[in-house]
């Protein structure tokens, strides 16, 4: 266990937020700027390969890591086409339906992803949508914050 090694585990799990392999760069390289990009993207592979962290493809060529899927297993991700936000959700009828098409179809589940993409309703409703303005301005927008864990989904 080398130092740079420990900065980028505190760096990937002080936060229960995705981030992408440079963004990790990025943080671990504000705790000490001796931390190099190879051994970020080779602590990586290391964490993801051993289990610690889940790479998540959100599409469009977008793949971030998912740091807290051991603290909540059963949480999927729903993905705004328009703006790229991320929305982290827990519903427990997910599980039911998980079990009874893996059971239905011979088979047990050992772990699962769903990522649903969708279109902004703000966007439709309003014709403006704070993530997307942060998005293509680069910009921080007011009221465009991002949502996680905890998003209740409708029966």
């Amino acid at each position: 266990m080398t130092r740079q090694r420990e900065v980028i585990l505190q760096a990937a799990f002080g936060s229960n937020e995705h981030f992408t392999a440079e963004e990790l760069w990025e943080k671990a390289r504000k705790l000490d700027r001796r931390t190099s990009r190879a051994t970020v993207y080779r602590t990586l592979t290391l964490l993801r390969e051993g289990g610690l962290l889940r790479e998540i493809d959100l599409g469009r060529d977008q793949k971030v890591f998912d740091p807290n899927f051991m603290d909540h297993p059963h949480h999927n991700h729903l993905v705004c086409i328009d703006c790229g936000e991320v929305i982290e959700f827990e519903d427990s009828h997910m599980r039911v339906l998980e079990e009874c098409i893996t059971r239905r179809l011979g088979f047990r589940s050992t772990k699962s992803s769903l990522r649903i993409e969708a279109c902004c309703d703000r966007l439709r409703k309003d014709g403006v949508c704070p993530n997307l303005l942060r998005k293509r301005l680069g910009a921080c927008v007011p009221g465009a914050e991002t949502r996680s864990l905890g998003v209740p989904v409708a029966p």
